[in-house]
C-alpha cells in the first residue's frame, strides 16, 4: 500500500501542470506576472498620456490579471518601421521584436508575410468587435482576412483655413468661406486671391500670392479620383488614363503653374506660419502644428484664428476622405502572451480610455460610443478652440463621409514618392516657362505655350 500511495502522489505531481485551469489565464493567480514589451511612435503630449495610461493599466487591470506592460522603445514612425523590418528580416544587429507594437498597415504586411503577427480575431468576439467603427477594423485586415492591426487612433484630412487672413480678403472681395467646400470653389477663390494680392503692389506686376496647398499630393489624387468615381491605383500600379485623373490634374497643376497653389516640398504648416498660404488640406493629427500667430516676411506678426472645414469635395462627386493612422499589432509568441496582450488592447481602446488618449489631439477615437456621447462630453471640457472645432468637424465627417483606405501593395511607398516628385518637378518647370512667356503675352496664351504636352509626357512615365 505504501508503494501504491507513492506512485499515486508521483503521478499527481506529473499531471498537475497540464490539468484544466492551468492554461490561458493562469497568470492572474500566479506569483510572477508576465511582462509584455511595447514599442510605440507617440511623442510629445501623446507620450505623456501613453505613460500615464500604461501606469494606470499596470496598477489596475494589469495587477489583477498578472500583466506588466513595459515600454522598451519610443521612435518616430520611420525609425520604428525600419527597426521592425530589420527584425523581421533578421538583419545583423536588429533588436528583438516586442510583444506589442504600434504599426502602420504597410509595415504589418511585411511582418505578416514572415508569419510574425498574431491574428487578433482570436482575442475578440464578434460582439466585442461590433463596438468599433467597422471601417477602422477593416483597415487592419490583410489579404488572408485576418485582423493583424488593431485600431487605437485614426485620422483623416480636413481643410485648415487662416480665417483672420481670409476675412480681411473677404471684406475687400466678397469671397465666401462656404465656397471652400468644393475643390472647384477653392481654385476660383485662389484666382481671386492672387488678383487681390497682386493689386496691392501695382508697381510690381504678376506678384500675387498663393492661396492653397495640399499636404499630400498623392492623397489628393487618391481621394479626388475616388470622389469622382474612379480608382487612382489598380493591380499594384497607378491608373492615370482616366478622365477623373485628368480632372484632378487640372485642379492642381493649372493653378500651381499660375502661382495660385503652392509647389513646396515640405509641410503646409511651414507656409501657414508665414502667411504664404491661406488654406491647406492635411491630416487632422497635424492640428497642433499650426501656430497661433503668423509672422510675415517684413517681421510683423499677428495672432490668427484657425478655421477647420470638412474635406472638400469635387462638384458632382461623393463625399470621400482619406483614412489614416497606426494601430497596434501583437507579435506571435505563445497563446498565453497573445491572450494577455488582447486584454491590454481591450482596456486601452475601451470608450473611456480611448477618448482620454485622443481628446487633446487631432486623432479620432475608434469605438462607436466614443464617437458619440463621450465625444460630446469631452468637447465641453476642451478649451482649445481649434481642437474643439476639429472634433465637431470629425463628427460631421464620420456621419456623412465614406473613408478611403490607402492602397497597400509592395512598392507603394516608392510609387507615391515617385509620383509626388514627378508632378512637382513638372509643375515647377512649367511655372518657370509660364513666367517667361508671360513677359510677352497674356496669361491664357502663356499657360497654353508653357503646358503644351506636359500631361501627355507625365503619364508616359508611369507604365
Amino acid at each position: 500500500m505504501t508503494s501504491m500511495k507513492r506512485f499515486i502522489m508521483l503521478l499527481a505531481l506529473i499531471l498537475l501542470p497540464i490539468l484544466p485551469g492551468c492554461g490561458i489565464g493562469f497568470e492572474a493567480g500566479s506569483s510572477q506576472p508576465v511582462t509584455l514589451t511595447l514599442w510605440h511612435n507617440y511623442g510629445g503630449q501623446l507620450k505623456d498620456t501613453m505613460d500615464e495610461m500604461i501606469d494606470e493599466f499596470n496598477e489596475t487591470v494589469g495587477k489583477k490579471e498578472g500583466i506588466i506592460v513595459s515600454v522598451t522603445s519610443i521612435s518616430g514612425s520611420a525609425t520604428l518601421h525600419e527597426k521592425l523590418t530589420m527584425a523581421a528580416h533578421g538583419d545583423p544587429g536588429a533588436p528583438s521584436l516586442p510583444d506589442i507594437t504600434t504599426v502602420y498597415p504597410k509595415t504589418a504586411l511585411i511582418l505578416a508575410e514572415k508569419g510574425l503577427l498574431a491574428d487578433l480575431d482570436e482575442q475578440f468576439t464578434r460582439k466585442e468587435l461590433s463596438a468599433y467603427i467597422p471601417q477602422f477594423i477593416e483597415e487592419g485586415r490583410l489579404a488572408d482576412g485576418g485582423l493583424y492591426v488593431f485600431p487605437i487612433a485614426k485620422s483623416t484630412e480636413v481643410l485648415f483655413v487662416n480665417k483672420t487672413l481670409f476675412d480681411r480678403f473677404s471684406r475687400d472681395t466678397g469671397a465666401r468661406i462656404e465656397d471652400l467646400q468644393s475643390f472647384e470653389g477653392i481654385i476660383r477663390t485662389a484666382s481671386l486671391y492672387y488678383e487681390w494680392t497682386d493689386r496691392q503692389t501695382p508697381d510690381i506686376p504678376n506678384d500675387g500670392k498663393m492661396f492653397y496647398m495640399p499636404d499630400s499630393i498623392f492623397n489628393l489624387f487618391l481621394v479626388g479620383c475616388r470622389q469622382l468615381g474612379a480608382e487612382f491605383t489598380a493591380d499594384g500600379q497607378l491608373n492615370l488614363n482616366t478622365p477623373q485623373h485628368k480632372k484632378v490634374w487640372d485642379f492642381y497643376f493649372t493653378p500651381a503653374v499660375m502661382g495660385q497653389v503652392a509647389v513646396f516640398d515640405g509641410y503646409a504648416t511651414d507656409l501657414a506660419k508665414t502667411g504664404d498660404i491661406v488654406c491647406s488640406t492635411g491630416s487632422t493629427a497635424g492640428v497642433s502644428f499650426f501656430s497661433p500667430t503668423v509672422t510675415y516676411a517684413d517681421n510683423t506678426s499677428e495672432p490668427i484664428e484657425l478655421a477647420i472645414l470638412p474635406y472638400p469635395v469635387f462638384e458632382g462627386g461623393k463625399k470621400v476622405a482619406i483614412q489614416r493612422g497606426a494601430g497596434m499589432s501583437v507579435i506571435k509568441s505563445t497563446r498565453e502572451k497573445e491572450h494577455l496582450a488582447g486584454i491590454f488592447l481591450k482596456w486601452f481602446t475601451s470608450p473611456e480610455n480611448n477618448m482620454r488618449f485622443v481628446s487633446s489631439t487631432g486623432y479620432f477615437p475608434v469605438t462607436v460610443e466614443a464617437f458619440g456621447e463621450r465625444m460630446s462630453k469631452e468637447m465641453e471640457k476642451i478649451t482649445d478652440p481649434a481642437v474643439k472645432n476639429l472634433l465637431r468637424v470629425s463628427r460631421i465627417m464620420q456621419k456623412d463621409y465614406e473613408f478611403c483606405i490607402p492602397p497597400l501593395f509592395e512598392g507603394v511607398d516608392e510609387l507615391e514618392e515617385q509620383y509626388k516628385a514627378q508632378i512637382m518637378d513638372a509643375a515647377s518647370r512649367t511655372r518657370d516657362a509660364y513666367v517667361e512667356f508671360s513677359r510677352s503675352m497674356d496669361s491664357v496664351t502663356a499657360y497654353e505655350n508653357a503646358s503644351r504636352g506636359v500631361y501627355e509626357d507625365f503619364i508616359l512615365r508611369f507604365p
